[in-house]
C-alpha cells in the first residue's frame, strides 16, 4: 500500500465507534455487588443457659416483740422473686414463742393453756429497692447493695395447745430492709418490720403492734 498512514487512520475512523458503542451496551455489575461468593456451611448453636437469678430463698432469725406476750427468738425462711431490678415479691413462713406470764400474776390460770405458746404467721409482700449502691470493704472491695421498702399482707396464728384459744387474725406487715450481695448468689439481709393484727384480750378487741427484727443469708438462682 502506497499510504499505510492513511490506511490506519481510516482503520481507526471505523474501529473507534463499535469499541463505544460495545461498551455502551454491555451489562455492567453492581457497585455493591460481592465479586466472590463464599461458600459457609451454617450450623445451629446452641445457646447456654445461664441461671435467671430472679429468685431467691432464705432462712432468718432475730427477735419479734410480741405486744402483751414479750419478746422472743423468731426464725422462718423467705422465698422471693424478682420482677425487674427495683420490684420484688417475697413470701415469709415464721413462727416465735409467746407468753402470758404477765397475766398470770392478775388472772388465775392465765390466757393461754400454758404459761408459753407458738405463734406462727406467714405473709405475702411486694418490695421497692429504692436505695440501689455499693457497699465498700476496704480499698479495693465493693459490694452491691440495696435499701429497700416493703409492706404485704398474711395470717397470725396463735397455736395453743389446748386447740380452744387458738386465734387466727389477718395481718399486715411493713417496714425497710437493706441487702448486701457479697457473692454472685449469695446475700445478707435485714429486716425490720412491724406487724398489725387486732387481738381479743378480755372481752376487748385491740389492734396490737408487733416489731420484729431479723438478719439471714439469701441465695438467688
Amino acid at each position: 500500500m502506497r499510504h499505510p498512514a492513511a490506511a490506519s487512520i481510516v482503520a481507526a475512523a471505523v474501529l473507534l465507534p463499535l469499541l463505544a458503542a460495545a461498551q455502551t451496551t454491555a451489562p455492567q455489575p453492581p457497585a455493591n455487588e460481592q465479586v466472590i461468593q463464599p461458600q459457609v456451611d451454617r450450623r445451629d448453636v446452641r445457646l447456654p443457659k445461664y441461671p435467671s437469678k430472679d429468685f431467691s430463698i432464705g432462712l432468718f432469725g432475730g427477735t419479734y416483740a410480741t405486744q402483751n406476750f414479750g419478746s422472743n427468738f423468731v426464725g422462718g425462711v423467705r422465698l422471693g422473686y424478682h420482677v425487674s431490678e427495683d420490684v420484688f415479691v417475697e413470701a415469709v413462713y415464721a413462727q416465735t414463742k409467746v407468753s402470758d406470764e404477765n397475766y398470770r400474776q392478775i388472772l388465775p390460770g392465765g390466757l393461754f393453756a400454758q404459761p408459753e405458746e407458738t405463734l406462727k404467721y406467714y405473709n405475702l409482700s411486694a418490695g421497692y429497692n429504692v436505695l440501689p449502691g455499693e457497699v465498700f470493704w476496704g480499698r479495693n472491695r465493693a459490694y452491691a447493695s440495696s435499701i429497700y421498702l416493703i409492706g404485704g399482707i398474711g395470717n397470725t396464728n396463735f397455736v395453743a395447745s389446748d386447740k380452744v384459744n387458738r386465734r387466727n387474725r389477718q395481718t399486715f406487715n411493713f417496714g425497710l430492709g437493706t441487702r448486701v450481695l457479697f457473692w454472685d448468689r449469695m446475700a445478707l439481709q435485714f429486716d425490720l418490720r412491724q406487724h398489725l393484727f387486732t387481738l381479743d384480750l378480755l372481752g376487748k378487741n385491740e389492734s396490737t403492734k408487733n416489731l420484729e427484727l431479723t438478719g439471714g443469708l439469701t441465695f438467688f438462682f
